[in-house]
């Protein structure tokens, strides 16, 4: 069973009469579990539809429509299946205590993997989940692999009772299902001859792996069950050279690189960026892998679209990761609009010195940086440091941080959706706050 949170207005739901809170129980006799069966099951033109009321009453609806007509629902939010795992880098061990509670569930869904790329080690997956996930064909999939061999990949998860993944995902590989692979290297653990096999392994499927990304192990200063070392620029380099060379053969053989290293990685090895044409279409962006690259590329692109803001100073809020690169866009944009930019690196106070992404600042980091500066007419701070509800990690209001500093301030992807709106310099001349988020 699953439950309606909304309506949309003159929609076929709405004309039937369904309403909020009505339980809807099956389609053509099949029971509903989750937003997986409602996606598939209703996919036809025709179907029987059983639901059951807000008051009790159950009803039965025979429906015919365009198949590209949705019915207008919009579900209650699924259950998230939650992470059997103890792995050591987890990122949600390394969050100090007293955040909101959304932020400490650590999930491991497969349907959270095909429907939004969230990536899910399938070590609770059970007989019916393999089924459903060969039925619906719910490809490809986001895996959390970090190690092919199985004793290996005990250890990484800290479970003794995780499933063998080579055989899981022949499995799923056989019945046609892909899948983007990722693996968190841990120095001592996952490199060095584990990693070699890993990708050794997860190459022999084929088309069936898509793509697999490395990712340097991160730590914040509350890692607290950590044991193993911290990612060195040796290290990091060390597993650059073993990505370039399975990416030399993967290019070679496939015809794309098929294994690449993540933007952090780049950075600790202290290693030029690739271009855009080594990420092709930049299926692992949201991972980290590539996002650098594309961000220079929407400067570049988008330069000769901004407005000049002639002795407009504006501030550029970032993590000391990207500091390092920014000076090059930054010139861009001072070149294209005549403004002074400064760059405000900044240290999270939250995650410790260890943590510098960028969208991990926090509320009081940004506040902290920009607080007293009425000096500058504007400022910028990443859009990913804040979330769909305005906040940030820290639970502070982006309105609250925003009210409280001399300046208009506004969430930004690429310095281009901001600059580029036409008013920006007068919004920014009338101390006008506002957000693009």
């Amino acid at each position: 069973m699953i439950r309606v949170l909304r309506v949309q207005p003159e929609s076929i739901a709405a004309e039937l009469g369904i309403v909020p809170g009505t339980e809807l129980l099956r389609v053509d006799g099949r029971e509903l579990d989750d937003f997986l069966d409602w996606e598939f099951l209703t996919a036809d033109e025709q179907f029987e539809l059983e639901a059951k009321l807000p008051n009790g009453e159950h009803l039965v609806f025979e429906i015919e429509r365009d198949r590209e007509l949705p019915m207008g629902i919009e579900l209650e939010p699924p259950t998230v299946r939650r992470c059997a795992n103890r792995c050591e880098f987890c990122f949600i061990e390394g969050l100090p205590k007293g955040l909101r509670k959304p932020l400490y569930i650590r999930d491991d869904d497969y349907r959270l993997s095909f429907a939004y790329g969230n990536f899910a080690t399938l070590s609770n997956l059970k007989e019916r989940d393999v089924q459903r996930i060969l039925e619906y064909r719910l490809s490809p999939l986001y895996v959390s692999v970090h190690a092919t061999p199985w004793e290996a990949r005990k250890v990484l998860l800290n479970n003794p009772r995780v499933p063998n993944i080579v055989e899981q995902l022949q499995r799923l590989t056989d019945g046609g299902i892909q899948f983007h692979g990722q693996m968190v290297v841990v120095p001592g653990l996952n490199d060095g001859a584990v990693l070699e096999q890993s990708l050794t392994d997860l190459y022999a499927f084929g088309e069936g792996c898509l793509s697999v990304a490395l990712v340097p192990v991160g730590l914040t200063q509350f890692s607290h069950i950590y044991t193993g070392k911290s990612m060195d620029r040796e290290t990091a380099r060390e597993i650059l050279a073993v990505a370039e060379r399975w990416a030399a053969r993967a290019e070679q053989e496939r015809g794309e690189p098929w294994v690449y290293g993540s933007d952090e990685l780049y950075l600790l090895a202290e290693r030029e960026l690739p271009t855009a044409a080594h990420y092709r279409d930049f299926a692992q962006i949201e991972n980290g892998v590539g996002a650098v690259t594309s961000l220079r590329d929407r400067v570049r692109d988008g330069v000769a679209r901004l407005p000049r803001l002639d002795g407009r100073r504006i501030g550029i809020v970032t993590g000391s990761a990207m500091a390092p690169l920014m000076p090059e866009l930054l010139d861009q944009l001072t070149a294209a609009t005549g403004a002074h930019f400064e760059l405000i690196p900044t240290e999270n106070s939250l995650f410790g010195p260890t943590v510098t992404t960028a969208g991990l600042l926090v509320g009081a980091d940004i506040r902290r940086a920009l607080e007293g500066r009425a000096d500058l007419d504007l400022a910028l701070i990443p859009a990913e440091t804040i979330n769909d509800g305005g906040l940030f990690l820290d639970d502070a209001s982006f309105v609250a941080v925003r009210e409280s500093l001399p300046m208009p301030v506004y969430p930004s992807y690429d310095f281009i959706d901001v600059l580029e709106q036409e008013g920006a310099g007068a919004l920014s001349a009338a101390g006008v706050g506002g957000t693009t988020a």
